[in-house]
């Protein structure tokens, strides 16, 4: 969960909380008062926070730092003009590269359109649309990867059922899938949570022997995130190509867990 909006609940700004409708349930759009006074609106769908953004002027900054670490895509690979961001929700980390990066675009899926409309609503993603810069998508990440015949140079994941990770997403069939999208020397990027502050590194272990099965280097980052996380995010990266992340884990042959399957 994201600790320093769980803290900041109580200071939730009446004028701004909003019920909307998502596919599955009901969830909840409000403002919050942030660590440092400043105002976040965030996407709350069942209990997990899916998505923040600052207002006004620093719309298109991101909230938590994980979100930053997805810029690694522009220094780990071959050059990007077209990516894919996998679980839009508010579109944070898109809207983030689409203002600051002006060659590049981005293909968003999220799989429920309503989630696309409140990110529309409410998250601030209406001008980069207009502009071609993103191009938001109602389809699951799985099935688009093997229906489209589009092919990116770097593919991003971010996708979870509440506070889960995406398993259609975490086999090696999904891997490969993902590989046959990316150019060559194309970079994949995937945020991963590992539970109890970092002690529970289990998915994260399996993850990383999921992608050594579809690609030649995987490496892994840590995200820290003191102002709005009390578990711990990685960023694991995987390419057929050369991969150098600052930052990156070394890890030994004992460390990949176990493989996993459709």
């Amino acid at each position: 969960m994201l600790k320093g909006l769980a803290h900041a609940l109580g200071n939730a700004r009446h004028d701004d909380f909003h019920l909307v409708r998502t596919a599955r349930e009901w969830a909840s759009v409000f403002s919050v008062e942030g660590p440092h006074g400043e105002t976040v609106r965030v996407l709350d769908v069942g209990g997990a926070y899916q998505s923040a953004t600052y207002l006004g002027k620093r719309r298109y900054e991101p909230v938590f730092q994980y979100y930053r670490s997805f810029d690694a895509a522009f220094s780990c690979g071959i050059p990007v003009r077209r990516a894919l961001m996998i679980g839009g929700g508010g579109c944070a980390w898109p809207k983030h590269a689409a203002a600051t990066r002006h060659d590049v675009r981005i293909d968003v899926l999220e799989e429920d359109p309503r989630i696309i409309d409140i990110a529309r609503r409410f998250f601030f993603t209406g001008e980069l649309e207009r502009a071609g810069a993103l191009r938001l998508i109602a389809a699951e990440g799985r099935s688009y990867l093997e229906r489209t015949e589009r092919t990116y140079d770097a593919i991003l994941n971010d996708a979870f059922r509440g506070a889960e990770p995406a398993r259609s997403l975490a086999t090696v069939e999904a891997a490969r899938a993902i590989a046959r999208r990316l150019n060559p020397g194309g970079v994949y990027l995937g945020n991963v949570v590992s539970r109890d502050g970092g002690a529970d590194l289990s998915f994260l272990r399996d993850e990383v022997a999921t992608l050594r099965k579809a690609f030649v280097n995987v490496q892994v980052v840590p995200c820290l995130d003191i102002d709005y996380s009390d578990e711990a995010n990685f960023l694991v990266a995987a390419s057929d190509g050369p991969i150098d992340l600052e930052g990156a884990l070394p890890y030994d042959g004992d460390f990949p867990g176990t493989a996993l399957r459709d």
